[in-house]
């Protein structure tokens, strides 16, 4: 006699403040980019850690390229994919030194130009 496999399980339910996270997120516009910190600021909870973790466990949903570290370094292991993105939705990037003989892009977003404050209809690049 065999039993029935049980039914697929739901995923487990996006805690509170991972969907926060991702709301905000989901509101910077191409071309622009907000700091881990700065996610954390907008929200008023957490910290830079903590909204890192969030976007590693559940950004893949969400413009995850467009959120970043401070000194405006590309994603390390990613570095091709978001040159491409951020290429794509004319952020603004610098060229960054490249150390002799080291390997991999040389480029860095602009944060001054790139740097969105959360402001609703911001223009890109101001």
């Amino acid at each position: 006699m065999s039993q029935d496999p049980p039914p697929p399980s739901e995923p487990p339910a996006l805690p509170p403040y991972a969907e926060r996270v991702l709301d905000v997120a989901e509101l910077i516009p191409p071309g622009r980019v907000m700091t881990y910190g700065d996610i954390a600021e907008w929200l008023e909870e957490g910290g830079p850690r903590q909204v890192g973790r969030v976007m590693a466990l559940y950004g893949s949903a969400v413009p995850w390229w467009r959120v970043v570290r401070s000194d405006g370094a590309l994603l390390r292991g990613h570095e091709r994919r978001v040159l491409e993105r951020y290429r794509a939705e004319g952020t603004p990037l610098r060229e960054a030194r490249r150390t002799a003989g080291a390997p991999g892009v040389a480029a860095r977003l602009d944060m001054r130009r790139a740097r969105w404050d959360g402001t609703t209809g911001d223009a890109p690049h101001s």
